[in-house]
């Protein structure tokens, strides 16, 4: 019997297994986006966080054991999740479980992600799954679990890895497999200087997603072993994948639309780069990434805003946005906005231009102010008169500007203090 063909095999599959979503990432990559953060709580799509986007195909998948094991400035993390992730029913058994490094086994905080679930194993055992899903929480995609599971039961296997074919040229910072004609994987190399390609495709290697399905004994005796291990760097994808790829059955799952056979949506947005094109994908017609996608909703915590709001209509002063996407709370007042995103409470004064870019929350753009191809992080104060984007040179003397030329801005580049973040 195919399990993955057959929804009532799935549901129960789905109800005994625990997620585990690593959150605790500290996302160097993104810069100054994660000074005060962790990346998995960095702003995405008007009104989500990273985080949402797992966390959101697990209860939509069915799996409502959840934990999220937490480390690097977790305040912003720790309070979106009590705030938004708390509709679940305990007594139903549902739970989004906070697991903040705490030193419940060792004395040190967690030294890689296989260390982390090591260190949280008393409380995996707790809640008795028979399967573990590890999910990393700082990538952003939509992906039923659910038939992964049954296809890792299906198929017999120790554990599974979720996997998608990158560009060759883009392999090097992927853990990189090689799987034969059953799928089983034969080769595994973390971040390879020269990625093997896959069969009968040279320009493509087939990535790890970092979603890892185990047999809950088989985990527990995985990670004993590997803690056992003096110079191990307690990694999944450098440590414990590539000791068991020969010894155990190790399953390849590749992450496509049932429908169609393709290559579903899933971005890595750990550079400033991407997460700038990311974002702004989304305002396109019909983009890639559907929001508006009512059979597969992105839960988050939803903050009680006023609509946003355009006003002035005079010829030289008019309160408008074309080709954007507007959350709520926003005030667009007689200026311009163009090709942008705009998160929540967003006010834009008199004749001041935005183009080509994405506005974290509770941001300030002063009047006759000209902002093109930025980030401009939560809660910035940009100046009256201030131009950004259009002199790389100079901005790069006050801000960070990336190889693409997208400049990044904080309050703290500003010379605005903050003292709190969200």
């Amino acid at each position: 019997m195919n399990l993955a063909s057959t929804p009532r095999f799935v549901s129960l599959l789905t109800r005994d297994t625990l997620a585990l979503i690593l959150a605790g990432g500290r996302g160097s990559r993104l810069k100054h986006l994660t000074l005060w953060r962790a990346k998995p709580a960095v702003p995405f799509g008007g009104k989500f966080r990273i985080i949402d986007f797992p966390l959101s195909n697990c209860i939509n998948s069915g799996i409502r054991r959840v934990g999220v094991l937490s480390q690097y400035k977790a305040h912003s993390l720790i309070q979106h999740i009590q705030k938004g992730w708390s509709f679940l029913r305990g007594e139903f058994g549902e739970f989004v479980e906070l697991l903040p490094a705490q030193q419940r086994i060792t004395s040190s905080w967690y030294a890689g992600t296989a260390d982390a679930v090591y260190q949280n194993i008393d409380i995996i055992r707790g809640h008795d799954p028979s399967y573990v899903l590890i999910l990393a929480g700082d990538h952003v995609y939509k992906m039923d679990y659910g038939p992964m599971i049954a296809h890792h039961v299906d198929r017999g296997a120790d554990l599974t890895v979720g996997c998608i074919e990158v560009p060759l040229d883009r392999a090097r910072a992927f853990g990189v497999m090689t799987a034969d004609g059953e799928g089983r994987v034969a080769r595994f190399a973390e971040k390879p200087a020269h990625p093997e390609p896959v069969p009968g495709k040279a320009d493509v290697a087939l990535a790890s997603m970092g979603i890892y399905v185990f047999n809950t004994a088989f985990l527990y005796e995985q990670l004993i072993k590997d803690a056992d291990l003096p110079d191990s760097t307690r990694d999944f994808g450098k440590d414990i994948l590539p000791s068991v790829i020969n010894r155990y059955r190790v399953m390849a799952y590749p992450f496509r639309d049932v429908q169609s056979g393709r290559q579903s949506y899933w971005r890595d947005v750990g550079t400033v780069d991407a997460y700038w094109e990311a974002n702004l994908e989304l305002i396109g017609v019909t983009p890639e990434l559907n929001l508006y996608d009512e059979h597969w909703p992105i839960w988050t915590y939803q903050e009680q805003l006023p609509p946003a709001k355009f006003v002035f209509d005079d010829d030289d002063r008019r309160g408008m946005a074309v080709d954007a996407m507007v959350s709520g709370g926003c005030l667009i007042s007689g200026a311009t906005v163009r090709h942008a995103l705009l998160f929540s409470n967003v006010q834009i004064h008199s004749h001041a231009l935005v183009q080509d870019s994405v506005v974290l929350p509770d941001a300030d753009i002063g009047c006759h102010a000209r902002v093109r191809r930025a980030v401009i992080d939560r809660g910035c104060r940009i100046p009256e008169g201030m131009v950004i984007g259009e002199d790389p040179e100079e901005d790069g003397k006050r801000f960070h500007v990336t190889e693409r030329g997208v400049t990044l801005v904080t309050p703290e580049m500003l010379g605005q203090v903050r003292h709190y973040v969200r």
